[in-house]
């Protein structure tokens, strides 16, 4: 097939480290194109984080022709096809054409091919099958480009036979719609999506957190979540979902791209972060801010700056952030609330100070080791706090000094 189309390169594609990879395979004769996101981005004007090209040769010719040109290269997934050049201290992640032989809903044997539209069918979405090569000619095998522009995902042909191949292209379904698409859901796709429902109990926790985290960072997720709820696509791994309407105020305050402040908003107060982290695989600190954010505790005190600077102290700057986001989605706070941008401003200029007095200061002043050493000091610092932090190190050994002569002889 001829190139049906083009696109502009932009300047990543014309970017001289780019240029030395695609000289490289040239040179070598080896077939290569830009496929899959940086292509769709492109044509939508949107950044580019990974640069992924497609060549017709296999691997071992591939390795070569990079070093030829003096480019490091890293043999980062030769049983797939896939090599990693670093030209410039970038690295281009480079994949033979390929035909799958077999699939079992999660995993492919693939076999090489030369064949760019074979390639392409095995794609899950026509707005990623897209190819272009170096001087912007465009491959579009499925009119990925103008369901792009129409806001469409749609699956490469059959639906059920991309999912019956990977099910976890499920969950892509409802991501690329939160990314890129417009309303409606594509029928046939949500149609397919509704029949392999059943079949995300399969998918490993790592995989699925990380797609739940990719949707909740989009722009506008909340009428995406609320469809996936729809059709049952949280019920294995969310349970808890209550509805999206504080995702919504979430993003309606600001520019919160965070998908696991996201998440948050999307569970009930209270609801076990342990046990959510637990199913979702999350990392220690993940789960320590989902911790933060799902508490039932009184709502943070937001119209005293004293109070503000005490929350921040107690939890950290992050924290307090995530936390205080959270109340806000979940109370409908409007836009420009000033109470709000207030305490989001201390949350993110203000530094707290190291507490004043220590258990040595305590022992220093006569006090033998023990419980009452902490009793002491808890209380010296719960003295300082009560003050904003205003009492400077001589102030304060003072007051533990008084509370020392205050302890019963």
């Amino acid at each position: 097939m001829e190139p049906n189309g083009h696109l502009d390169p932009p300047p990543w594609m014309t970017d001289p480290a780019t240029r030395r990879v695609m000289d490289a395979m040239a040179a070598a004769g080896i077939g290569a194109r830009f496929v899959g996101g940086c292509v769709r981005n492109a044509l939508i004007g949107r950044g580019v984080d990974d640069i992924d090209i497609a060549v017709d040769r296999a691997p071992d010719l591939v390795m070569p022709a990079l070093a030829a040109a003096g480019l490091k290269v890293v043999p980062t997934g030769l049983k797939h096809g896939t090599v990693t050049a670093v030209s410039n201290h970038k690295p281009y992640e480079i994949t033979t054409l390929r035909r799958d032989v077999e699939t079992d809903g999660r995993h492919a044997v693939v076999a090489f091919t030369d064949d760019w539209r074979v390639d392409a069918e095995r794609r899950d979405f026509t707005m990623n099958a897209m190819s272009a090569d170096l001087d912007g000619r465009l491959w579009d095998y499925f009119d990925g480009r103008a369901d792009l522009a129409a806001g469409r995902v749609r699956f490469v042909g059959d639906a059920d036979t991309r999912l019956d191949e990977d099910v976890l292209r499920l969950l892509r379904f409802f991501r690329f719609h939160a990314w890129y698409g417009q309303p409606p859901f594509d029928a046939e796709g949500m149609a397919a999506c509704r029949r392999a429902v059943g079949r995300l109990a399969a998918l490993s926790a790592e995989r699925v957190r990380n797609e739940l985290l990719k949707l909740l960072a989009a722009p506008e997720p909340a009428d995406t979540v609320t469809a996936m709820a729809t059709i049952g696509a949280l019920d294995r791994w969310l349970p808890e979902f209550t509805d999206a309407g504080a995702l919504r105020h979430l993003r309606a305050l600001g520019p919160e791209r965070d998908g696991l402040v996201g998440l948050a908003t999307i569970l009930p107060a209270g609801a076990d972060a342990t046990t959510i982290g637990k199913r979702l695989k999350l990392s220690t600190q993940q789960a320590l801010r989902l911790e933060t954010m799902l508490t039932a505790a009184a709502p943070l005190d937001v119209g005293d700056p004293t109070a503000v600077r005490r929350d921040v102290y107690r939890l950290g700057n992050a924290l307090y952030r995530d936390r205080l986001l959270v109340e806000a989605a979940r109370a409908g706070t409007r836009p420009g609330d000033r109470v709000l941008a207030g305490a989001l401003s201390i949350a993110a200029t203000w530094k707290a100070p190291e507490p004043p007095v220590r258990g040595s200061d305590a022992l220093a002043a006569g006090i033998k080791a023990g419980p009452v050493v902490g009793t002491l000091v808890a209380g010296v610092e719960a003295w300082w706090i009560d003050r904003d932090f205003a009492p400077d190190r001589a102030a304060c050994l003072a007051e533990l000094r008084r509370r020392v002569a205050a302890l019963p002889s």
